[in-house]
């Protein structure tokens, strides 16, 4: 029998439903560390790292990553309860933010919670009294697990290699550019009604022919 080691080292912190975390982080070349501490944040709560399989948020929040079924038709399902499927949509909305976010890890929970990438978010009260935003209240699960500054923690690892925040962000920039007639497209908010955030391609033609008709006047 195979067993994971990255679900085992999840389980040793503390972590509910490990191997479909585990798992789901591999899929997408997520951090686990950093899927699993979403987890806490959406339905462990301040000094836990075990989240839970619930309907929560008024009922619109489903499973241990509390996906909105206001903007998410997946969560309407009953695949949205089953721990391994929830977990896989999470890691799949989290890797796509931190690729339209440059790798910012930051703005890329906030836009998890929130829809923006300069959202404050739900703000969480610790034990100690800190309150903090949904992203630093994240980190800080974070921190718990791994032990390590969130400043130059790894957010994203493939089977061989992990890369830092710095690396992600130097890969996002050798990213082809998509076409104005297919702009990057963002996922709906989870917990704020607020419009969808598309980065807008700048018309230079357009630029340059306005300075071409000032020149001529």
């Amino acid at each position: 029998m195979n067993i994971d080691p990255t679900a085992s080292r999840l389980a040793a912190g503390g972590v509910a439903f490990a191997p479909q975390i585990s798992s789901a982080a591999r899929r997408y070349g997520l951090d686990p560390e950093l899927l699993a501490a979403v987890a806490a944040q959406e339905t462990g709560g301040p000094d836990s790292n075990a989240g839970r399989n619930v309907v929560g948020d008024g009922g619109h929040g489903h499973g241990i990553f509390q996906i909105d079924d206001r903007w998410h038709s997946f969560a309407a399902t009953s695949e949205a309860m089953d721990p391994a499927k929830n977990a896989d949509y999470a890691a799949g909305m989290l890797s796509g933010l931190l690729k339209q976010y440059g790798g910012n890890v930051r703005e890329a929970l906030s836009a998890y919670n929130a829809g923006s990438p300069t959202a404050t978010g739900t703000r969480t009260r610790w034990a100690d009294g800190s309150d903090l935003s949904y992203a630093d209240s994240v980190m800080r699960h974070y921190q718990r697990l791994t032990g390590e500054s969130p400043q130059t923690s790894a957010i994203a690892e493939s089977s061989a290699t992990v890369a830092s925040v710095g690396q992600l962000q130097l890969q996002a920039q050798r990213l082809p550019f998509l076409p104005p007639s297919m702009p990057p497209i963002a996922p709906a908010p989870r917990h704020a009604a607020s419009h969808a955030y598309f980065r807008q391609p700048t018309d230079y033609i357009a630029l340059l022919d306005d300075d071409n008709h000032e020149n001529d006047s």
